[in-house]
């Protein structure tokens, strides 16, 4: 595969962060998650942007239970709650760390942080609610820089990773998925997100030898 020019690609690492690996077991760790660093910097090499977000959740978000589990949340506007899930990516805390090897925030291109509002938990870095309506300025960022190519890798695949992938998608990027700076949570949902991805026309590679062979 090759790339086009590296000032119209850019590389997103989507909460690569401590709180979904074995760092922070307490929280939601992904197995494995703790590694994608170095090919998080790989892919960023290729590219003229990085960009990054965070999750950053309050453990008074209406969503907090101890147990994940899909339920409604009664009372809470705008169905900008879909799930409930444990506390996790406190500011402050160990788990809100981007995973090691990763740049500061403040050394990105263009930085998100997601899920500052107690009763608004989005997946996608794109948008700050559940129903897509409130942009973070990532889509537009990219179009004022003519951005057509966007490498994607972060955690976890079949959630935030997925998500981001699928609203670049549908914003006219074309969206390739790393594979090898990626990790998901369960073999069956890590499936079903390939799948729908692949549906929406998001390209996959294994790691990021397939581009640098060809550059």
């Amino acid at each position: 595969m090759r790339l086009p020019e590296r000032d119209r690609v850019a590389s997103f690492d989507v909460d690569a962060q401590r709180t979904f690996t074995p760092i922070c077991p307490d929280e939601l760790p992904v197995a494995e998650g703790d590694t994608i660093g170095p090919e998080l910097n790989r892919q960023a090499a290729l590219a003229g942007y990085r960009l990054g977000s965070k999750d950053s959740h309050s453990p008074q978000a209406v969503w907090v239970t101890e147990n994940a589990e899909k339920v409604g949340q009664p009372g809470v506007e705008g169905d900008n709650v879909e799930e409930h899930w444990p506390v996790h990516a406190v500011p402050g805390t160990e788990g809100f760390e981007l995973v090691p090897g990763l740049p500061r925030p403040s050394d990105y291109d263009f930085f998100v942080w997601k899920g500052v509002e107690l009763d608004m938990h989005p997946y996608g870095a794109c948008y700050h609610d559940i129903a897509e309506n409130m942009s973070t300025g990532v889509i537009e960022w990219l179009r004022a820089r003519d951005v057509s190519h966007v490498l994607v890798g972060g955690l976890a695949t079949d959630f935030c990773v997925w998500a981001t992938a699928r609203q670049l998608k549908e914003a006219g990027f074309e969206v390739i998925l790393n594979r090898a700076a990626s990790r998901g949570i369960a073999d069956e949902s890590i499936a079903e997100a390939l799948d729908a991805m692949e549906r929406a026309g998001v390209v996959f590679i294994d790691s990021c030898d397939e581009l640098e062979q060809s550059a």
